[in-house]
């Protein structure tokens, strides 16, 4: 578990060499936070950044052997490790020696907190150096939470801060702020200083403060639109336009969620719970969660009319010369 990767961090448990990985910025950024204030606890620290795109990973190497000049150890952060990852032949922006690398995992430098950072779904366990990276690194998945523990954090969160949280609060929050953790921390931390000295966070004050993502404002209208309430959908559309989104962007995105819907559908009817079919679809559970249940997985053929009128749009917009917006506006009013 993250937490106890965390405790660790904080009773000065530091490694020597660590492996961040995973798609939720918000588990590396916290971790890098915590590593640097640790460091930081223990006198001055160094720290050093390098981008794997650009740089060798022997220049990470040869700065992490370097004594630090300021504390008894350096802070070296090395991003974006590609070479992790499953690469297309001929595609490497940049050559490393990952047999050098794996090297100098077995006996890396004691004055250097050194840290790999490969912000990608999936490593491939087929390679030598990611093997050795997790052999010898201290590896922490920064992974998406599970819906329940996606609500835990919020309460956790919010502790923080001294306030407290309803459960309805936190479905709105989540509802309308998406799962993005940095974006909802943000959005706490806002919503906490707003309240001043009252101690709960409720719905009507997350309602009123919260900036939603688009996605969140694309899934509303979809659900909208599908369920034959045109005039919420064209309340949201015309919103949406006047924070100047493109038509074909928010097409895009409709179409992604009612084919997410015509999948979900399909497993269901096949016996599988959301869990499940999260993990098969490779989506965020609270997505999954959220359509569920929704009245309109039981006319799938409904849902696959829609994407096909959306294929229609989609290439109204791109080839049309008449008003873009109103090419949207006309199939969310049919």
């Amino acid at each position: 578990m993250i937490s106890d990767k965390w405790a660790q961090i904080t009773n000065n448990n530091l490694s020597d060499v660590y492996l961040l990985y995973g798609t939720e910025a918000y588990f590396i950024e916290e971790t890098l936070k915590r590593i640097k204030r640790q460091l930081k606890a223990n006198g001055e620290a160094e720290v050093i950044s390098f981008d794997l795109e650009e740089k060798n990973v022997e220049e990470v190497m040869y700065e992490a052997d370097t004594l630090p000049f300021f504390s008894d150890k350096k802070l070296v952060i090395a991003k974006n490790a590609f070479f992790l990852k499953a690469t297309e032949k001929g595609k490497e922006k940049i050559m490393h020696d990952t047999t050098e690398l794996e090297k100098w995992l077995q006996s890396p430098s004691p004055t250097a907190v050194t840290i790999f950072i490969a912000p990608y779904e999936k490593l491939d366990e087929r390679k030598k150096i990611t093997k050795a990276m997790k052999q010898y690194a201290n590896v922490i998945e920064a992974i998406s939470l599970q819906a329940h523990d996606l609500k835990t954090w919020v309460l956790h969160e919010v502790s923080t801060y001294g306030k407290t949280m309803s459960e309805e609060a936190i479905n709105c929050l989540i509802e309308l702020g998406g799962t993005n953790l940095v974006h909802l921390q943000t959005e706490l931390v806002k919503i906490a200083t707003y309240i001043g000295e009252d101690q709960e966070i409720d719905a009507d004050t997350v309602k009123q403060l919260l900036v939603r993502t688009l996605e969140q404002d694309v899934f509303t209208l979809g659900n909208a639109y599908l369920a034959g309430n045109k005039s919420e959908a064209i309340e949201i559309y015309h919103d949406l336009l006047k924070r100047k989104e493109d038509p074909l962007k928010l097409n895009a995105l409709i179409a992604t969620q009612v084919r997410l819907m015509v999948q979900v559908s399909h497993l269901k009817k096949k016996g599988y719970h959301a869990q499940q079919i999260a993990n098969q679809l490779k989506v965020h559970p609270y997505r999954v969660k959220l359509l569920f249940d929704n009245p309109m997985l039981h006319n799938e053929q409904k849902l696959l009319r829609t994407l096909n009128d959306i294929a229609t749009v989609d290439l109204q917009l791109k080839t049309l010369s008449i008003n873009r917006e109103r090419i949207l506006e006309l199939f969310l009013l049919k």
